[in-house]
């Protein structure tokens, strides 16, 4: 998910799971909630684990080495629950990848990307852990239950039995190890034994009467005409003739002879970068689904948000027949990329969980009876009687909004914080 194999990554909360099992469905997602069960003292916390788990009420999942945490609300209030599990050392993973590398089905597996079943057999002959034992998994949550572990800690501890049915390897992640870095120290290992290991005295000797023989059978072979191989093979080669010298560089063109009037180069990096920056939200669980593909409409606001030359701009305000409805569009994709286009065309109805966390902040950031009078509908909350306006975007941020003649316009730059942008529009 993220770029760094070894560091955090992060999956979007799970949908409500009404009347399905609460235990992890794969060989490994069983195998971890069955060291949870076996290891617990509280089979009433489990149980209430279980059933909190498939209500869908926790947030994105964050895994990193040694550590699993979520977020999530019981009706205004927020808590944070984390989970941390020891972490294996050096010497750990060095025995284990060596007992690993004596079972070659469990190697293939390892290296395609996939975590083995027989993995946890070179474990247990390496004496290592990679499944929670007991005192081995503990639970932190501020959600100030007497119960311990609290219900959301259990049902962090079954979801992460789900992870596991997707994603078999974030169980080396949670024990310090990424899937990369994992794969070149078992790869290290194999290059090792294959360079040290696996021959005896009597092997040697006879690899050493092999090659032996088979250089005497090399210098006897001769060519068709005669002529001993060995003269003919065993010369040094010729030496390469030089390179020839490179050619001059091509002579230079202004800009304005090609006829573009921009430079073309910066808008495709910058397209690049918006791009880059939209699937990595997806890959951190930022987003619910991969960017798609623009349309024609959507890739218009695009180019016309770059800020392109007069001319490109003036073409494409004429195509699109409302000039008005082009320029607000390239306003908010400049604000605020494409999930700013998306908030300026889309009303839609938040989770319940996010509109009392936005009330939350932003009761907590006015003094009591300051805070002015808003008219909520949709992911639209107005601000009564002042052309102020506050849009909850389904990237989680919120994007402020000031009318003019009669339409919504987009004001400024997004943020997380409602009461940090309500304040802006205030002061603006």
């Amino acid at each position: 998910m993220s770029g760094d194999e070894t560091g955090a990554r992060g999956f979007p909360a799970f949908a409500a799971r009404r009347g399905s099992r609460a235990r992890g469905q794969s060989w490994w997602g069983k195998a971890w909630a069955d060291a949870l069960e076996d290891t617990s003292l509280d089979e009433d916390a489990l149980k209430k684990g279980r059933s909190y788990a498939r209500t869908g009420r926790l947030g994105p999942i964050t895994v990193s080495p040694g550590r699993i945490s979520t977020t999530g609300y019981e009706g205004d209030t927020p808590f944070k629950t984390v989970l941390t599990l020891e972490q294996l050392d050096e010497d750990d993973w060095e025995l284990l990848w060596e007992k690993t590398a004596e079972r070659p089905d469990a190697v293939d597996e390892l290296l395609a990307g996939e975590l083995p079943p027989d993995l946890l057999e070179a474990a247990e002959d390496a004496r290592v852990r990679l499944l929670p034992g007991y005192g081995d998994l503990e639970a932190d949550c501020d959600c100030d239950a007497f119960e311990h572990p609290c219900k959301h800690a259990a049902a962090l501890c079954y979801q992460a039995s789900w992870l596991l049915d997707e994603d078999t390897m974030l169980l080396l992640l949670l024990r310090g190890r990424g899937a990369q870095e994992a794969q070149e120290e078992l790869r290290s290992v194999l290059l090792m034994q294959a360079i040290t290991g696996g021959l005896g005295d009597e092997d040697d000797a006879d690899a050493a009467e092999d090659e032996a023989e088979g250089e005497a059978e090399a210098a006897a072979a001769q060519l068709p005409d005669g002529t001993p191989a060995e003269e003919v093979f065993g010369r040094e080669p010729a030496p390469l003739p030089e390179l020839p010298p490179l050619p001059g560089p091509p002579p230079r063109q202004d800009a304005s002879s090609t006829g573009v009037g921009s430079d073309p180069l910066e808008q495709l990096v910058t397209t690049a970068a918006v791009r880059a920056r939209e699937l990595l939200a997806y890959t951190h669980g930022f987003t619910a689904e991969p960017p798609a593909p623009l349309g024609l409409w959507r890739d218009c606001v695009r180019i016309a948000a770059t800020r392109p030359d007069a001319q490109v701009l003036a073409r494409l305000r004429e195509a699109c027949g409302s000039p008005e409805q082009l320029d607000r569009a390239a306003e908010a994709w400049r604000l605020g990329g494409s999930a700013g286009l998306d908030v300026l065309e889309e009303a839609w109805t938040p989770p319940q969980q996010d509109t009392a966390r936005a009330r939350t902040a932003l009761t907590a950031g006015w003094e009591q009876n300051e805070l002015p009078e808003l008219e909520v509908r949709d992911n639209r909350w107005t601000l009564a009687g002042s052309g102020l306006q506050l849009r909850y975007g389904r990237d989680g941020r919120w994007y402020p909004y000031r009318q003019e003649d009669g339409r919504w316009w987009p004001a400024a730059a997004p943020h997380h914080d409602p009461a940090e942008v309500l304040a802006e529009l205030l002061d603006g």
